[in-house]
């Protein structure tokens, strides 16, 4: 285990033997670290905190902190955080409250970049890029390869879900649905995400489906549900990308982004 003297590691802190950790980092009792880690510097692990294989965590980051919610009380809520995760400079990552599950998740293959900030209660799944100073409030949901562009803000409560994308400065307090880019404060919905769904292969006749049925839902002047209903009823539905589009709307508790 390659550790700089000027760090300081809990007796208690369960770290594997292939963890590299630099100078002046404070690793606290409840800290848990998976194989082939590297913590660069100035770096604060605390609270019931466990981390995957093969992370990168960078200088003057904050992991596994108390949340910032009033009605904490120092409850030993937990932060967990899968594997091959980049977290940049700065950024800062909170342990759940009672209020909730107690229980903050981070998934595998993110990027936190710099100034980054992920709130209490979040569940984050994978191949995600939080662009810089983007901020998750308490409570919130993404899903998997969405990409929040900097200074994104999600209020609390919200899901942003699968392959979406926000806009650079986007303040969204509804949920986005899969596949939807927005933009805006208020954050407005602009198109899909077609050209990352491009990237990752997905087939033409696939995207042409998924176009139809933007349209109907944001195009077309209908009310939410009678625009679904459409959908449901209509030859597309059987698609599972369009199905579950549709899904993620219908599963929204605080309206949708429009």
């Amino acid at each position: 285990m390659a550790i700089h003297p000027t760090t300081l590691i809990d007796s208690k802190a369960e770290i594997d033997s292939s963890v590299e950790i630099g100078p002046f980092c404070v690793i606290g009792p409840n800290v848990k670290i998976g194989a082939g880690s590297i913590i660069k510097s100035h770096v604060v692990i605390n609270g019931h905190t466990t981390i995957g294989s093969n992370n990168e965590i960078y200088q003057f980051a904050s992991v596994g902190e108390a949340n910032q919610d009033k009605k904490y009380k120092g409850e030993p809520t937990q932060l967990v955080i899968g594997d091959s995760n980049v977290i940049r400079e700065n950024a800062t990552i909170h342990r759940g409250t009672v209020q909730d599950n107690g229980i903050t998740i981070i998934g595998n293959h993110n990027l936190f970049m710099a100034s980054t900030h992920v709130g209490h209660d979040c569940i984050v799944g994978d191949n995600n890029i939080m662009a810089n100073f983007a901020a998750l409030a308490g409570h919130v949901k993404v899903g998997n390869n969405v990409i929040l562009g900097g200074y994104t803000g999600i209020h609390q409560f919200c899901q942003v879900n699968s392959y979406s994308m926000c806009g650079m400065g986007s303040m969204v307090s509804k949920d986005v649905p899969r596949y939807i880019m927005v933009s805006g404060s208020p954050a407005k919905a602009h198109g899909m995400n077609f050209e990352g769904m491009r990237r990752r292969g997905v087939p033409a006749d696939i995207i042409r489906a998924l176009r139809t049925a933007y349209k109907t839902v944001y195009l077309k002047g209908l009310a939410l549900e009678a625009a679904l209903q459409e959908l449901e009823q209509g030859d597309l539905f059987h698609i599972p990308e369009v199905t579950e589009y549709v899904l993620s709307i219908r599963q929204s508790k605080r309206g949708i982004v429009r």
